[in-house]
């Protein structure tokens, strides 16, 4: 199956964090849950279709999120990046036993071109667990030491083998080092839209 990308999702400029943003990162404790360095400029995503923007922590419905946000930074036009969105707190905050749980994954972004990235992992929006509080969905850039042979199995829409996977783990084993840039929203059950912890494993 091929993979694609919306070129919906090329929007956004990266601007650099304030300190309370960076801390906004070791308060609500991504760091060290995710990563253990926070990153130190703030990406602007925004979900095009339902007017919402993410911003460090805010509370957003799965409702609005079901379709990709619109992420988009200033790169160096030489440089390859890596995209990835994360929950940590599968099933829940309080037993994170399946942590992390991959939403989206995409590598060998050229510059800021996102549509001519490669996706790992198709996106798949927040669908928090009933009775599991507020989950965490967690976007962070890295900058890549060059183009990558990623090993990884391509991951559709439908495909619920997402659980357990480690963004640390995965940047070292393809050299990213820290992320340049994060943002993250909350997001807890809404019957409205179905568990995907439960749904698609």
């Amino acid at each position: 199956m091929k993979s694609f990308i919306c070129v919906c999702f090329v929007v956004v400029a990266a601007a650099s964090a304030k300190s309370q943003d960076v801390e906004a990162f070791t308060k609500s404790q991504i760091a060290p849950d995710v990563v253990h360095v926070a990153p130190s400029k703030l990406l602007k995503v925004e979900y095009k279709k339902t007017n919402k923007e993410v911003h460090l922590g805010n509370e957003l419905a799965p409702k609005d999120v079901r379709d990709a946000p619109s992420v988009t930074y200033s790169g160096d036009p030489h440089a390859f990046y890596t995209l990835v969105m994360t929950d940590p707190d599968a099933p829940s905050r309080k037993n994170p036993k399946a942590k992390e749980w991959n939403h989206w994954l995409v590598g060998n972004i050229p510059g800021s071109d996102l549509s001519k990235a490669q996706v790992l992992t198709e996106y798949v929006g927040a669908g928090p667990p009933k009775d599991t509080g507020l989950h965490r969905y967690v976007f962070l850039l890295y900058k890549q030491p060059g183009k990558i042979t990623f090993q990884e199995e391509h991951k559709s829409n439908t495909n619920g083998n997402r659980a357990k996977f480690s963004t640390e783990n995965f940047a070292k084993k393809y050299g990213l080092g820290n992320p340049v840039a994060g943002n993250f929203y909350q997001a807890k059950f809404d019957d409205s839209v179905p568990a995907l912890h439960s749904q698609l494993h």
